[in-house]
């Protein structure tokens, strides 16, 4: 084999033998699922389980991938019959094994054609996604679909034609009830609270909006289960490609680099057939609510607390962020003094375990996760990582002091990704300009900015951005972060007692 074969189904039998090889005739597989949004964590977290799955118990439950956003597929994946590496890296271990669950991709970047085609089919059982916070249109303080979205508005006056999701998962299952009527489960795999919820509502929103009796039809045969997905997987990089062809001979364009570690817990709320995934490590529950609670406000509320303060710190990325004392110091304080109190029971874990499993985690030097990666679309992420235990804590009358400190470096992060404060970085978020833009008329007035940023209800509830021991740390926090010396900040929070480093802002404009 010479060294820039690519990678596809004729090669697989030439591949070294410390690659692992799909354990099943891929010319026997038919396709079941369909995924929106075939990125790196798809392919290293559901398209793994499937290839468990079918290795293990096979079926047909091949899966046909759909980008309706950049990037093409056809010029990776296509190329490539579907089939790609993915890499396990932990410090210095690199385990490769090939992943054959995706029989076929689709582009539907410029017209809903191709994909409502797929989405449509009565031998799609199954749709799955990961399209990001952003990707359903809803309001993130509320979860109701926005209807003043500019793709929801287009999509409502063109339904025939949709560009975002709501839309064009709610035209596919008009299309499935005019012409076969099969049941099919939509399972959220985004880092949303309720993810499940989220989508039922923006999906069931769209649908009474168009009338013609989807509505009820949705409600008689669609579930939309939650479900909360786990697993470090950075976006590739060419070293990584690269490092493939070096080391196993070949090359391949689609390679995913992820952590050992995976976790999946699928809400039991199914509509006709579903995958065994949880035969190959899944769990179905009846609740995923603990589950989602403790992922979500332990290991991603430590990986935005160390990607805004890391990235104020100087830090490229999370492996380097933890590894300095003061920022572990405070995230660890931070989940386990303020954080951990407000979760709800989960069977089977230790809180104060999975705090640490999960600092762990992020120490692994492979796994390259830029803090810039992290931080983007942070106003979309926020609320379930941060402001919902921060409400749950003021609701008990307990400090924020931590807490509050990642919130204001969310703000300030965007602050100083605006012209008025030099452009310190680009930032990659929905309300960017917006906040750009407040930084701009305000300039460097921390409680000026504090206030117009928490005017933002789309971010902020009212009756959060309303509470004076709220509005005074995020103030707080915000002007020392953009202080000549943020990680001296970070330093004054964690070296007395909560609460005893709030003071008024000094800075002025």
């Amino acid at each position: 084999m010479t060294a820039a074969e690519r990678l596809g189904p004729a090669v697989l039998g030439r591949l070294p033998p410390e690659v692992s090889k799909p354990a099943y005739d891929r010319s026997a597989l038919r396709p079941g699922i369909a995924h929106i949004g075939v990125g790196a964590f798809h392919r290293c977290h559901q398209a793994e389980y499937t290839d468990d799955l079918l290795a293990n118990h096979f079926d047909r439950w091949g899966l046909v991938g759909i980008n309706i956003r950049p990037p093409l597929l056809a010029e990776t994946l296509g190329r490539q019959d579907g089939v790609y590496t993915r890499l396990i890296r932990q410090n210095d271990e690199v385990e490769a094994r090939v992943i054959g669950s995706i029989v076929r991709v689709v582009d539907s970047q410029d017209s809903a054609a191709p994909a409502l085609e797929v989405l449509s089919s009565p031998e799609i059982e199954m749709v799955t996604m990961t399209v990001t916070e952003k990707g359903y249109c809803h309001i993130p303080s509320s979860g109701a679909l926005d209807l003043d979205h500019p793709d929801i508005v287009h999509d409502l006056a063109n339904p025939q034609a949709p560009r975002s999701v709501p839309g064009i998962l709610a035209r596919a299952l008009e299309m499935r009830m005019v012409s076969h009527g099969r049941p099919v489960t939509l399972l959220s795999c985004d880092n949303i609270p309720a993810n499940g919820t989220i989508l039922g509502n923006v999906v069931r929103t769209f649908a009474e909006r168009r009338g013609s009796g989807l509505a009820d039809w949705i409600a008689a045969n669609v579930a939309f289960p939650s479900a909360m997905v786990d697993r470090i997987a950075p976006a590739t990089t060419e070293a990584d490609i690269d490092a493939v062809e070096e080391r196993f001979g070949y090359r391949d364009g689609a390679v995913v680099v992820g952590e050992r570690f995976r976790q999946w817990v699928i809400e039991d709320s199914f509509a006709g057939r579903v995958p065994r995934w949880d035969r190959v490590g899944a769990s179905f529950v009846d609740d995923v609510t603990p589950f989602e609670h403790l992922k979500m406000r332990v290991l991603n509320g430590a990986q935005t607390t160390l990607a805004y303060l890391g990235v104020l710190g100087g830090f490229e990325h999370t492996f380097e962020a933890i590894a300095d004392p003061l920022l572990a110091t405070f995230v660890r304080r931070m989940l386990i003094e303020e954080t951990l109190p407000t979760l709800m029971p989960v069977p089977g874990i230790s809180p104060t375990a999975y705090v640490e499993q999960s600092l762990a985690r992020l120490t692994n030097t492979a796994i390259r996760h830029r803090n810039h990666q992290i931080a983007t679309d942070g106003s979309q992420k926020i609320v379930q990582r941060l402001l919902n235990p921060i409400r749950d804590r003021l609701a008990m009358g307990l400090s924020i002091a931590l807490l509050s400190v990642p919130v204001a470096g969310w703000m300030a992060y965007l602050v100083k990704a605006s012209a008025r404060f030099g452009r310190a970085w680009q930032a990659s978020d929905p309300f960017a300009e917006r906040i750009a833009a407040i930084a701009g008329r305000i300039g460097a007035d921390s409680e000026a900015l504090a206030d117009a940023i928490l005017a933002i209800d789309a971010i902020f509830d009212p009756s959060l951005a309303a509470n004076t021991t709220f509005r005074a740390h995020v103030t707080t926090g915000l002007d020392g972060l953009l202080s000549s010396n943020p990680m001296g900040f970070v330093r004054q929070v964690c070296a007395g007692p909560a609460d005893a480093w709030l003071k008024r802002p000094a800075r002025s404009a």
